[in-house]
C-alpha cells in the first residue's frame, strides 16, 4: 500500500486548483516505478480514475515525445487527452505538458506535470506536481476533479507495481 501525503493549492478566482503536490511511497524499486510511467503498455493498465481504460496510449518518454490517450469512463464515453514530454531524467525526473481535448479536439487546458522520484532503501517516493497553465472557459468541470482524479491514478499505479512485483497474478505475468 503507498502512503499518501496531498496537498492543494486552489486559485481565489476559481473552484478548480491551479496546482496540486502529490506524495506517495510505493513499496517498489524506483526503476520499476520509472519504467511503469515511461512504458505505454503498463502506463495503460493504470493511468486514469477508477473504472477507466485506456484503448489509446500512445506515451513517448523523450524531450519533444507525443502524448495521447483516451481515457473512456464506464459509461462508455471516451475523454481524449494529448500532450508533450519536455524533460526526462532516468530513473528520477519526468516533465510532461498534458492537454484534456474538447469534442473539436482543442484544447480546454494544459497543465504542465512534474514527477519526481527518489529511492528510499528499495522503495519509491513519488512527488507529482500539476500546476494549470491555460484553461478556457469549460475547463473548471474538470478540473475540479483533478486531485481526486490523479489519487485514484496513484491507487491504481500502487496496485499495478504490486501486479508487477507478484508473477503468480495474470497481470504479474506482463513484466516483461
Amino acid at each position: 500500500m503507498a502512503a499518501r501525503n496531498n496537498a492543494i493549492t486552489p486559485s481565489q478566482e476559481d473552484a478548480h486548483p491551479q496546482e496540486l503536490v502529490l506524495k506517495r511511497v510505493f513499496d517498489a524499486p524506483r526503476e520499476l516505478v520509472w519504467k511503469v510511467w515511461t512504458d505505454p503498455a503498463h502506463l495503460a493498465q493504470w493511468w486514469g480514475p477508477k473504472g477507466f481504460t485506456n484503448p489509446r496510449c500512445e506515451w513517448n518518454a523523450k524531450p519533444g515525445g507525443s502524448i495521447h490517450i483516451d481515457m473512456r469512463a464506464p459509461d462508455g464515453v471516451v475523454y481524449p487527452m494529448s500532450g508533450e514530454v519536455k524533460e526526462v531524467v532516468p530513473p528520477e525526473r519526468l516533465v510532461f505538458i498534458s492537454r484534456a481535448l474538447d469534442e473539436h479536439g482543442k484544447s480546454m487546458f494544459d497543465i504542465l506535470n512534474t514527477v519526481t522520484l527518489t529511492d528510499q532503501r528499495g522503495k519509491t517516493a513519488l512527488t507529482l506536481e500539476a500546476r494549470v497553465l491555460t484553461a478556457t472557459a469549460r475547463a473548471p468541470q474538470y478540473l475540479k476533479g483533478m486531485e481526486m482524479g490523479w489519487t485514484m491514478s496513484l491507487d491504481r499505479l500502487a496496485n499495478h507495481l504490486s501486479e508487477q512485483q507478484n508473477p503468480n497474478t495474470p497481470a504479474g505475468k506482463m513484466r516483461a
